[in-house]
């Protein structure tokens, strides 16, 4: 084998790919973290190595040589490759210390995880938790986050899921809206009645076309996509909403609105990388987690 492919250096491929998805050195070099001088060394080292040009310098960036376009798909398997040594090894450290990486809706972190990770900190005072709210979806292969509380089962591949159980769901209002415009007592008194709604999400429009009420996004005159801040509207008189019913059931500003909706659930389940599953710091979070989440399913 060529002695330049033995000792191929990961960094260079490293560069080359950066520099190929974002299309310029200063892109790449946001991505790496490093500067661009040091990026352009090193993609005229690759080309030297190879013995081959990978890009055309344009006046607005790099654009790929039919050689460089064909070694994307190699180069992207070799960055694969190396995440999945980087998990693997993770993998098996054996202590019970270091730091565990928790994402989780806004709303789950804000109203949920604190309590559970004071918890964990008091039982494992070794364990470091970062907390992570996210409504995003981050991804557990690129050790973006070692544990995932979703509410939705995860479908990819390499990852290992646990259901905590399901989070019943209820309607509830103000108790100064109810003082003001009364409590509907079926579903066909709803459409007298201000709502708080989603702006973007369909969620709620769908869970009324579900049981017959046809209704738009215009329907609603206070809208908000946020959970944290769509339940304080709620709290606030601003419509009827819907929530977690632990946390509706337990608050003083708010009465549950009893109607014949049989509402749907919400599913709550753990996932991590399965590379990642067994290290002795994220079995315990796991598992205190999982121990920590049990009171809020039905």
């Amino acid at each position: 084998m060529d002695k330049r492919i033995e000792s191929f250096d990961w960094s260079l491929v490293q560069a080359f790919l950066a520099v190929a998805e974002t299309g310029s050195l200063s892109g790449a070099a946001r991505v790496l973290g490093t500067s661009q001088p040091t990026l352009g060394r090193q993609i005229k080292t690759i080309e030297t190595q190879l013995g081959a040009e990978l890009f055309r310098r344009q006046p607005r960036g790099f654009a790929l040589t039919e050689t460089g376009a064909a070694l994307v798909s190699p180069a992207q398997a070799m960055r694969d490759a190396v995440r999945q040594i980087a998990l693997t090894a993770a993998g098996q450290q054996e202590q019970l210390e270091g730091t565990v990486r928790i994402t989780a809706s806004v709303a789950t972190s804000a109203v949920h995880l604190p309590p559970i990770i004071a918890h964990i900190r008091n039982l494992e005072p070794e364990i470091a938790i970062e907390l992570v709210p996210s409504d995003d979806t981050s991804n557990l292969l690129f050790r973006e986050a070692d544990i995932a509380v979703r509410m939705y089962r995860p479908t990819q591949l390499d990852l290992v899921t646990q259901h905590i159980g399901d989070i019943p769901l209820g309607i509830f209002a103000a108790k100064s809206y109810v003082a003001a415009r009364g409590a509907p007592r079926s579903r066909m008194d709803f459409l007298d009645h201000d709502f708080v709604g989603y702006d973007a999400a369909t969620q709620i429009i769908d869970g009324f076309a579900a049981f017959g009420l046809a209704v738009e996004r215009d329907t609603f005159k206070t809208r908000c996509d946020d959970q944290i801040a769509y339940w304080e509207l709620v709290r606030a008189g601003c419509g009827i909403g819907f929530a977690q019913a632990d946390v509706g059931r337990n608050d003083p500003l708010v009465q549950e609105i009893l109607s014949d909706f049989e509402l749907p659930t919400l599913p709550i389940w753990l996932t991590a990388h399965e590379a990642m599953r067994q290290t002795p710091r994220i079995r315990r979070v796991w598992s205190l987690l999982a121990e920590g989440l049990k009171p809020l399913v039905a």
